[in-house]
C-alpha cells in the first residue's frame, strides 16, 4: 500500500488528538478499510501495526496534562523489531500513515508513546521475539462532547500552537525554496509530538530536506526520533501532493533522515 497522498494530506490538516470516545459501533466497511491499512501499509520490514480490541486498562493514569483516555473500543499497536537501529523513526512514519487513514475514515485517534501498559498491549498484539510495542493509539468515534482536559487545552491554545518555521529551518533561504519544500515543511510543522515539544529541525537544500532532533535528550521518556518519523510521513505526503517523489536516507544522531527528491 502506497501513501494515499491527497487523502492523507487532507487528514493531516484536520487531525486532533482525542481522549474521550462514544459508545458507538464502527461499521463493518470502515473496520475492514482500517484493517487493510494496518496489514498493507508496511513500508519497512521491521515495523508492523495490529488493529485489535481494547481494554481500557491499557491506558493507565494521567497522560501528562492531557487526561486519561476513556471509552475507546479498539486500539492499534505499533510494533517494531528492537534490533533495527532506525526502528523508532520507522514506527513514527508507519504509525502516522495509519492514523491519518483512521482520520480520513472519521475515527478518533491519539498517539500514546508512554502511558500505556506494555504487558496488556503486547498480549493483545501478540508480539514476537525481539519485538516491542513502541506506541499505541485508541481507535473509535470521538465523543461529540470534548473531555474537560480537551476543552481546557483548547481554551488555552496549547494543543495546536506551533513554532514558526523560521525557528525550525536552516540552509537554503526561504525565497529560494521550491514549492514542494515549502508545502512539505508546513505539513511537517503541524505534525503531532509528545507534549507538543516539536523536537524536529530541518536543513533545506535545493532538492532535499534533512530532519534532525533539536538535542539528544529524549524528554518525557518518549523517543524524539519517533516524533521525527511522524514529521517524515507528513513531508513525503505533502511532496506527493506537489507531484514530487523521492526516497529517505536514514542518518545517525542527531540527524534522523534525509528526503531526496527524484523529480
Amino acid at each position: 500500500m502506497e501513501i494515499l497522498s491527497q487523502r492523507w494530506y487532507g487528514a493531516l490538516l484536520k487531525r486532533r488528538s482525542r481522549r474521550l470516545y462514544a459508545a458507538r459501533l464502527i461499521p463493518a466497511e470502515v473496520f475492514e478499510k482500517l484493517t487493510v491499512a494496518c496489514n498493507e501499509f508496511r513500508p519497512f520490514d521491521t515495523v508492523r501495526a495490529v488493529f485489535t480490541e481494547c481494554s481500557e486498562n491499557v491506558f493507565k493514569g494521567i497522560i501528562g496534562a492531557y487526561g486519561k483516555i476513556r471509552g475507546a473500543p479498539f486500539l492499534i499497536a505499533f510494533i517494531g523489531d528492537t534490533r533495527d537501529p532506525y526502528v523508532k523513526e520507522k514506527i513514527g512514519y508507519t504509525g502516522e500513515g495509519i492514523i491519518l487513514e483512521a482520520t480520513a475514515l472519521k475515527l478518533g485517534t491519539c498517539w500514546v508513546g508512554k502511558s500505556f501498559d506494555h504487558v496488556i498491549a503486547s498480549s493483545f498484539a501478540t508480539t514476537g521475539e525481539h519485538e516491542k510495542v513502541f506506541a499505541v493509539t485508541p481507535i473509535g468515534y470521538a465523543s461529540a462532547e470534548a473531555s474537560f482536559e480537551e476543552k481546557l487545552l483548547t481554551g488555552f491554545g496549547q494543543t495546536h500552537k506551533r513554532e514558526p518555521l523560521a525557528r525550525l529551518v536552516s540552509g537554503l533561504q526561504e525565497t529560494e525554496w521550491p514549492e514542494w519544500i515549502k508545502v512539505s515543511l508546513l505539513a511537517a510543522r503541524v505534525a503531532p509530538s509528545a507534549v507538543n515539544r516539536q523536537p524536529w529541525r530541518f536543513l533545506v537544500e535545493s532538492n532535499s530536506i534533512t530532519v534532525s532532533v533539536d538535542n539528544l535528550n529524549d524528554s518525557y521518556g518518549i523517543s524524539k526520533r519517533l516524533d521525527c518519523g511522524i514529521a517524515m510521513l507528513h513531508i513525503e505526503t505533502a511532496a506527493h501532493v506537489c507531484e514530487v517523489v523521492g526516497k529517505w536516507e536514514f542518518l545517525d544522531p542527531p540527524e534522523v533522515a534525509r528526503f531526496i527528491s527524484r523529480s
